[in-house]
């Protein structure tokens, strides 16, 4: 019997230490294959220097120091040299992981479905947003109300507002007696808004 007990602990001492064995091995795989990865996709970057300034502030008696003050100033020619530095930087950096365009496609595939936004009514209308699955910016709908959905038709579409589809629609507000409309469009990502001014009865 007590042979039994011995030889009993003694294969799940075994059978404990194998587990082991096998769980260390599988670690070590796991970090040797991520350690390889990492090697294989270690890309160096060459950060660009931003100049500094001698620019300070006084509050209530403390000096405070802002050397980067003039990238306030997104209209100088010095703040869009310095953008164009780091776009640079940036996409040089990108353009060189390996697994870049597997993860668009994948991203693509579950970004490609139909998304339609709440409708509203304005005047004589009702709108909704709707992308078709893969356009850059959402396109405004509309049709009378009261009508069927299907007879809608586009309204707004910003993805035409520019060919490289740089120019992107901000806010849009209707007037209370749903004739015309004022809509603020962005160029290029800038912070800086354009308004526009449309008659609702013609779009134009």
């Amino acid at each position: 019997m007590l042979k039994f007990i011995n030889l009993l602990f003694l294969m799940k001492l075994i059978a404990t230490i194998m587990k082991k064995l096998i769980l260390t091995t599988l670690i070590i795989i796991v970090i040797m294959g991520c350690k390889q990865t990492q090697d294989k996709n270690n890309i160096v970057v060459n950060y660009p220097k931003t100049k500094t300034v001698d620019t300070v502030d006084t509050y209530f008696g403390v000096e405070v120091k802002d050397p980067y003050r003039w990238l306030e100033d997104d209209r100088s020619s010095d703040t869009e040299a310095w953008v164009k530095t780091q776009n640079k930087t940036t996409f040089n950096y990108l353009d060189n992981i390996p697994f870049r365009e597997d993860l668009k496609e994948r991203l693509s595939k579950l970004w490609n479905y139909e998304k339609v936004g709440a409708p509203f009514i304005e005047g004589d209308y009702t709108y909704f947003y709707k992308n078709d699955g893969l356009q850059n910016q959402y396109v405004i709908y509309r049709h009378k109300t009261g009508e069927a959905p299907s007879t809608a038709s586009v309204f707004l579409d910003p993805n035409t507002f520019s060919e490289d589809g740089t120019v992107s629609l901000g806010n849009i507000s209707f007037s209370k007696n749903g004739k015309i409309a004022a809509y603020s469009i962005s160029e290029g990502g800038s912070d800086w808004r354009k308004i526009l001014v449309m008659e609702l009865k013609a779009k134009k």
